[in-house]
């Protein structure tokens, strides 16, 4: 709210300044709102409701804009971050990067090892269905983890990396419980794959911008929770500007968002 405000009050400064620089005070000595009192002083209670009025539209023109913007712009030295409302799948001219978990499991299906129909990955297999993950990793070139998955003790990759497959960048994302449930088991190991990712995607995006959901806002727990898509949010704009590894501007990084309850473009920022 306070933010909000010193918006709308910068706004209205600017155009007060305008209109007092600009018309001249024989306008306001037209109007008399008090027919007994001076010149001087119906001036000045001229300048006061206009001051009123134009801080008053300002506020209602400023919430309107926030009500209705669709994305909004991060930028820094040599790099941008769009943050957008929008379909992963329908954006073009870029590449995408799908969050598998730590195995690379391509099975759908509802039983708590597969893969989820309405997640990203999900949506993705049933859209593009990959007849042979075991190639693209090797294509890749991917070593697995020294490590088994406690899922079954199956081979399993770090956190973090990419397979690319066309204009996708498949990912290692979330690591898996004995029962097959995508999970970090610290906040730490979800900031290790971040810091990964954005290493991977200096390798691999190919002078094209790259787009990503807000990872963990599944059905991924973090440390035993969830965290709420606001939060995740946060920390993912953090990490990628304290990493040094960053699209060269003017491609964009593009976090890509579902309208949902709790969630705000216009809250970002406030967790950190």
């Amino acid at each position: 709210m306070i933010k909000f405000l010193k918006t709308s009050s910068t706004w209205a400064m600017s155009i007060i300044t305008v209109v007092f620089t600009f018309i001249p005070e024989t306008i306001f000595e037209r109007y008399k709102l008090l027919q007994n009192f001076s010149d001087e002083v119906n001036v000045t209670l001229n300048r006061v409701w206009i001051f009123i009025i134009i801080f008053v539209l300002s506020i209602l023109f400023n919430a309107i804009y926030l009500s209705c913007r669709r994305s909004i712009n991060i930028k820094g030295k040599n790099y941008c971050i769009k943050i957008e409302y929008g379909d992963l799948f329908e954006m073009s001219d870029c590449k995408k990067v799908i969050p598998f978990d730590e195995c690379f499991t391509t099975s759908v299906g509802d039983s708590p090892s597969d893969i989820k129909p309405t997640s990203i990955c999900g949506q993705y297999l049933e859209r593009n269905p990959i007849l042979d993950m075991q190639g693209l990793i090797d294509n890749a070139q991917l070593k697995p983890s020294k490590s088994k998955s406690k899922c079954q003790n199956k081979k399993r990759y770090d956190s973090g990396k990419l397979v690319p497959n066309g204009d996708y960048l498949l990912m290692s994302f979330a690591k898996l419980d004995k029962d097959g449930l995508g999970i970090f088991f610290s906040h730490d190991e979800f900031l290790d794959c971040l810091s990964t990712l954005w290493k991977e995607i200096d390798k691999y995006y190919g002078q094209k911008d790259v787009c990503i959901s807000i990872l963990g806002s599944g059905t991924t727990r973090i440390d035993s929770g969830l965290l709420t898509q606001q939060e995740l949010i946060d920390i993912i704009i953090e990490s990628y500007k304290l990493s040094s590894h960053k699209i060269k501007f003017p491609c964009r990084l593009h976090i890509v968002c579902k309208k949902c309850d709790g969630f705000s473009l216009n809250k970002i920022g406030e967790n950190i």
